[in-house]
């Protein structure tokens, strides 16, 4: 998350975000990829610490995307969208490409970029349209 912060607010650091992200999971650093998508499975059903920790990263996170896509809607750099949905939806699409990375989905990096660039795509005035 860190790394991201040098992108301005608003959809520029949501890429950054997304862009650090898929480098950190295709460079792992740890057995099954990403540390947090990695633990999610092994440990979401079981109370304790860990759990929590895990549970307590996820909201940050899930945060941080909501955050970013408020702001991207308020400065008008995406089109109109529910932050929280689209935030859960990014979440999702990361967690699953984890997965496909660590099974060879060589593809899965470039899956992830054309879902959020579908997500969170440009207000409709920023799009040449045809003149009648």
């Amino acid at each position: 998350m860190r790394p991201a912060r040098a992108a301005a607010p608003g959809a520029p650091r949501l890429w950054a975000l997304t862009e650090h992200w898929l480098t950190y999971t295709q460079t792992p650093l740890f057995a099954g990829g990403c540390f947090w998508a990695a633990g999610l499975p092994d440990f979401d059903s079981r109370p304790g610490a860990v759990r929590d920790a895990l549970a307590e990263h996820r909201r940050t996170w899930l945060t941080l995307l909501t955050d970013e896509l408020r702001h991207a809607v308020a400065a008008e750099q995406t089109a109109e969208l529910d932050p929280d949905l689209v935030a859960f939806q990014i979440d999702a699409v990361l967690m699953s490409a984890n997965t496909a990375l660590r099974l060879g989905d060589v593809d899965a990096a470039s899956k992830v970029r054309r879902v959020v660039e579908w997500l969170v795509r440009a207000p409709p005035a920023s799009i040449d349209m045809p003149k009648d």
